[in-house]
């Protein structure tokens, strides 16, 4: 097996890690979060404390692999345009650092909850207040980091329609999945209730646009590069 197609199935397989992982930490944390009842949060955090570390390990290790992703991406794909490949690591270090610090709330709900002493100086329900804030900034936090979910798909789109190692298609699902990223986003902030409705038409085409990657990355692996393809950019 030629270097790129090698390459290409370490990066879907580092990719399909970094998905199962944030995944289930998402899974997890929705079935610990309730988002209009501060005391089921708190007592569904108490009762699985486990599972909220793993959780946050599942997101935490999501990070690394993300990250590991970009760098495995750059490598393949750096001889289309290295600037575009930079971008690609930018954004994604950029939304590792958001997604690493904003899990500080989530074990911040977790200490508040567990630990006697916040109740003992908040009372009941100020305790059960303060985990609801530390989930429902978690969650903002993790939205927010969505901007660069979103950024990475742009020259990542672009590399894979340009490098001739993928089906051009995959490259155009890539950059409008981008888009829908940030429309969601702003959508979220700005009108929750409009948000909502435009849910399963933005979120639709980015999971496609990911899922076909992932999985042409590890079944298909990638062609080997034509030396055309490569765009002059400054070192």
């Amino acid at each position: 097996m030629h270097a790129p197609q090698r390459l290409a199935r370490i990066t879907g397989l580092l990719y399909l890690i970094m998905a199962i992982c944030s995944g289930s930490a998402e899974i997890l944390r929705t079935t610990i979060h309730e988002p209009h009842d501060a005391a089921a949060t708190a007592h569904n955090v108490v009762a699985n404390a486990g599972l909220v570390r793993i959780g946050v390990a599942a997101d935490l290790v999501a990070v690394i692999f993300g990250m590991l992703t970009a760098m495995a991406a750059y490598v393949l794909l750096k001889h289309v345009n290295k600037n575009a490949a930079r971008a690609v690591v930018i954004f994604t270090v950029a939304a590792a650092a958001m997604m690493g610090l904003n899990m500080v709330h989530q074990f911040g709900a977790l200490l508040v909850a567990t630990d006697p002493t916040y109740v003992n100086a908040l009372g009941a329900g100020g305790s059960d207040a303060l985990v609801q804030l530390l989930f429902e900034l978690h969650r903002h936090g993790y939205l927010t980091a969505q901007i660069f979910f979103g950024l990475w798909l742009l020259p990542l789109g672009y590399l894979v329609y340009k490098s001739g190692m993928f089906p051009r298609v995959l490259g155009v699902l890539l950059m409008i999945g981008c888009f829908c990223y940030l429309v969601d986003l702003f959508a979220q902030f700005l009108a929750p209730d409009l948000a909502a409705a435009l849910a399963p038409f933005v979120l639709t085409p980015p999971a496609v646009a990911e899922i076909s990657m992932l999985l042409w990355l590890l079944i298909k692996g990638a062609k080997a590069p034509r030396h055309d393809t490569a765009i002059p950019a400054t070192a």
